[in-house]
C-alpha cells in the first residue's frame, strides 16, 4: 500500500502529468479506493503548487541582482504587471484557479504558478487558487476515472 502511494506521489509531481494522470493510475491501474486516490492525489498537487511558486520567486530574486536579467525583467514582466494589476486584483485568483482546475494539456500547476507570478498574483492569493483549482481538477478527473459519467448516460 505504502509504495503505491509512493507512485501516486511521484506521478503527481511529473510536469504535464500531475493529478491528472496520477488518479487515473490509482484508480484503474492500481485499483485503490477512488478517495484514498483523491486525497493522496489532491494534497500531493497543492503542496507541489505552493513549492514551485515559492522556488520561482526565489530563482527569480536571485537572477535579478543582474543586470542582464534585470533589465529586461523590468522591461517585460513589470511593465505587464502593472498594465493588468486591476484585473489581477479584481479576477486574479479565480482566473488562475479555472486555469489549474481545467484539466487539459499544459494547464495544471506548474504553469499556473509560473502565470500566476508573472501576472503578479501574491503568493497568499496564489494559495487559494491553487487549493480550488486542484480540487476542481481531482473532482473532474475523479469522475471521469470512476466512470460516473458512463453511468449517467
Amino acid at each position: 500500500m505504502i509504495n503505491n502511494l509512493l507512485y501516486l506521489i511521484f506521478i503527481t509531481l511529473l510536469p504535464f502529468l500531475e493529478l491528472r494522470a496520477s488518479i487515473p493510475y490509482g484508480i484503474n491501474v492500481l485499483r485503490m479506493p477512488w478517495l484514498t486516490v483523491f486525497i493522496v492525489c489532491v494534497i500531493a498537487n497543492i503542496i507541489l503548487g505552493i513549492i514551485i511558486y515559492f522556488l520561482l520567486d526565489r530563482f527569480v530574486h536571485f537572477f535579478l541582482r543582474y543586470k542582464i536579467f534585470s533589465i529586461p525583467y523590468n522591461k517585460i514582466v513589470v511593465r505587464t504587471q502593472k498594465k493588468i494589476q486591476k484585473s489581477v486584483d479584481k479576477y486574479g485568483e479565480f482566473g488562475v484557479a479555472l486555469f489549474i482546475g481545467v484539466p487539459l494539456p499544459g494547464s495544471g500547476v506548474y504553469s499556473g504558478a509560473l502565470g500566476a507570478y508573472v501576472i503578479g498574483l501574491k503568493f497568499k492569493k496564489f494559495i487559494i487558487a491553487d487549493i480550488i483549482g486542484v480540487l476542481i481538477a481531482g473532482i473532474i478527473v475523479t469522475i471521469i476515472s470512476t466512470g460516473v459519467l458512463q453511468l449517467i448516460s
